[in-house]
């Protein structure tokens, strides 16, 4: 369990530009951003215990915002 979030940019320092330009230029990419840092920040209530959530929510969540941040890698060229 972290208490540590998962931002994009934490993720992917060298590229906060690269993802700040796509999710102005492509909406879908926007979008994807847009999902997974809600998704990343629902975790994040459920790991700090500030959201209660069954074990299969959380897993459900967490293998949610891996493919969002495969799909997000897609858009970056990684």
């Amino acid at each position: 369990m972290t208490h540590t979030p998962h931002e994009l940019a934490a993720k992917f320092p060298h590229l906060t530009d690269r993802i700040h330009d796509l999710k102005q230029s492509n909406g879908h990419f926007a979008r994807l951003s847009d999902e997974y840092h809600n998704v990343n920040r629902e975790i994040h209530r459920i790991e700090s215990e500030v959201e209660a959530a069954s074990d299969m929510r959380a897993e459900e969540l967490k293998k949610r915002r891996i493919n969002l941040l495969d799909e997000i890698s897609g858009f970056l060229n990684l």
